[in-house]
């Protein structure tokens, strides 16, 4: 008897977690499903803030506990994001790092590595087709001055007739980790900017780069 219970139970949970679920098309279901079960069994997350009930909220927050601001969307407790439309790989940070030591970041990504880290090399011309665009944009706002933003005709990037094309190298760690980790991981490796997207994917920037390294996450344990 007793483990009949424990099925009918379950049985009504997962029905209403597949109904809160479903109805939450931007719930991150991977992160939140265990999470949000436990609290729909407790009941502690029935009550709807858009109709002016929030009689649940704390309980259900404290329930959900770290992952509240992630999952709060699929219990119908706040607004629904839309993940397709700003996913966090299309956002990140960039910053450029003071000291940079731009022999010891060409000596540890010189070659093949087996480090925690994968490295990309890509044509300086591709962060210059970037740059010309953003000129190219900005004239078009007729926002001036825009010596600040073009690139002079002596830039040691310019590739001149003859010469082999400068390439970009960038590191990228496979594994998710903190901005202050990136920042600190890229400075330690001699890196002269990083690029932190907003899933947690790090990306170091050689000296050689003029821009801010490549705009694809690439991290091979952190990409969505």
């Amino acid at each position: 008897m007793k483990q009949s219970g424990y099925v009918t139970v379950f049985t009504v949970a997962a029905m209403l977690l597949f109904s809160w679920i479903t109805n939450a098309n931007a719930c991150n279901k991977a992160l939140c499903a265990s999470d949000v079960s436990k609290c729909l069994i407790q009941e502690l997350c029935q009550c709807r803030p858009v109709d002016g009930n929030c009689s649940c909220c704390k309980e259900c927050m404290l329930c959900l506990g770290t992952l509240w601001d992630e999952c709060c969307d699929c219990v119908g407790m706040c607004n629904p994001r839309n993940y397709s439309d700003t996913p966090p790989t299309s956002k990140s940070t960039v910053e450029e790092l003071h000291e940079p030591i731009p022999s010891l970041f060409r000596a540890l990504t010189e070659g093949e590595t087996h480090l925690h880290w994968n490295i990309v090399s890509f044509p300086v011309s591709e962060e210059l087709t970037y740059h010309e665009n953003l000129v190219s944009f900005l004239e078009s706002l007729d926002i001036s001055p825009l010596q600040n933003v073009s690139l002079p005709a002596n830039s040691p990037h310019v590739k001149l007739d003859g010469e082999k094309e400068p390439h970009c190298t960038v590191v990228y760690f496979n594994d998710c980790m903190s901005i202050h980790q990136c920042k600190n991981s890229c400075e330690s490796m001699g890196a002269s900017k990083y690029r932190w997207f907003h899933n947690a994917c790090c990306e170091c920037v050689g000296p050689d780069c003029i821009d801010y390294g490549n705009k694809v996450v690439k991290c091979m344990n952190c990409t969505f």
